[in-house]
């Protein structure tokens, strides 16, 4: 993501607000190849702001959750981004500049299963995660998001790389095998080093991108960058990466990071846009199968999410409100709003999120979102429902300062 640095004066107060009393809750990550039962959900972190009367919290006890989606028995598939490590490359390669780079790696990143009762279980386990310095408060980077097609499920690693404190590990679209092991797909950092956008910024720059999600789509799995600006086409049956379109080169680098397809089968792609954030600064563009790309909406704010029904009506999923008391952005207003056909934010679906990453929409028809999901402590991260109401019942919008 870009100008990160906006943001390290409230992850180190955040760190030294909340980690310390989740610290002994904080597990190691262990690989397996077999499904294993997660340990016991810390308490519950409140949110600032109360959530909204139309969320619900279903699971709870996740490491930075990321992208979810359902498998077809109605089980949710979640990224965890995990809590990173400390193994440096300082030295081996290029890193990420100062002060947010070099950057420790561990293998504390997972993928979960989250079933009807809301139990999690670990489907795959010490996975690569990657966290900023100390002193910028250890933000936190690894596996990003899930897609399944014909019933094997991918996943999008992001917190992998040498910049990453992962020399020998790519980050990558990599493939879930039936024995809970993995394989990689196709080597996304080879391709971005090899493939440059027309307009990087030097000043955050990450020479193995964050790469924020992925969906499937006629047998292929597109990807967003966020750091670079882009959305690349993989081929999962020979590992081929080819890019759809250069979105820095369109608009500069305005953050793109979430993905949806829509009915008309157009992708549709949010932007977070810069910190500190700005209401209505970010942007929602469309963007057909040959690459070509315009914008929706203007209207939209620091957008961590996208999901749009069979009707065609987008929801937006925006991580925090303006900036506000000295901070680059305000906890506990993230919200999902929904937008007119002119683009325009027309209805307040649900408020009160902290951190909110990922959005997608269940077999029952409401949206389901990863809540607590960056800067947040070790096994604080949840999953919520959002029941859609009708507009004339529409929740409070959160208040934003």
């Amino acid at each position: 993501m870009k100008q990160r640095v906006w943001i390290l004066a409230f992850l180190v107060a955040l760190s030294a607000l909340f980690v310390a009393p989740f610290a002994a809750m904080a597990q190691d990550a262990t690989p397996g190849a077999s499904p294993v039962a997660s340990p016991a959900a810390p308490p519950p972190l409140a949110s600032p702001v109360p959530l909204s009367s139309n969320v619900t919290v279903i699971a709870e006890g996740l490491n930075n959750p990321r992208g979810l989606e359902f498998g077809s028995d109605g089980t949710i598939y979640v990224a965890e981004a995990g809590t990173g490590g400390t193994t440096s490359t300082d030295g081996q390669c290029e890193q990420v500049p100062p002060p947010l780079g070099p950057y420790t790696g561990g293998d504390t990143a997972s993928i979960s299963t989250v079933d009807a009762s809301g139990t999690v279980t670990k489907l795959v386990d010490g996975l690569p995660s990657t966290q900023t310095t100390a002193e910028t408060g250890g933000d936190i980077i690894g596996v990003a998001d899930v897609a399944q097609i014909d019933g094997t499920w991918y996943y999008l690693l992001a917190g992998g790389g040498c910049s990453h404190g992962h020399a020998d590990t790519p980050n990558g679209v990599y493939k879930i095998n039936a024995d809970g092991t993995t394989a990689l797909v196709a080597d996304l950092s080879a391709f971005i080093q090899a493939n440059p956008v027309a307009q990087s910024n030097a000043a955050d720059f990450e020479p193995d991108e964050t790469w924020y999600s992925m969906v499937a789509q006629d047998g292929m799995l597109y990807v967003v960058g966020p750091n670079h600006g882009e959305v690349d086409k993989v081929d999962p049956t020979s590992g081929d990466v080819t890019r759809l379109v250069d979105t820095s080169a369109t608009y500069g680098h305005s953050v793109p990071t979430s993905i949806a397809v829509g009915p008309d089968g157009n992708f549709y792609v949010s932007t977070l846009d810069t910190f500190p954030i700005l209401n209505g600064d970010a942007s929602v563009y469309k963007i057909t199968s040959t690459g070509d790309i315009s914008t929706v909406s203007d209207g939209v704010t620091a957008s961590t999410g996208i999901a749009i029904d069979s009707s065609g009506n987008i929801y937006v999923l925006e991580t925090s409100g303006p900036a506000s008391g000295g901070l680059p952005f305000t906890p506990g207003t993230g919200r999902v709003v929904m937008l007119d056909p002119a683009g325009l934010v027309s209805t307040v679906v649900a408020s009160g999120l902290t951190q909110p990453t990922g959005l997608t929409i269940g077999p029952d028809g409401n949206l389901y979102a990863s809540n607590f999901g960056w800067a947040s402590p070790p096994g604080s991260g949840q999953i919520v429902k959002i029941t859609i109401v009708s507009s004339t019942a529409t929740p409070q919008a959160t208040p934003v300062v």
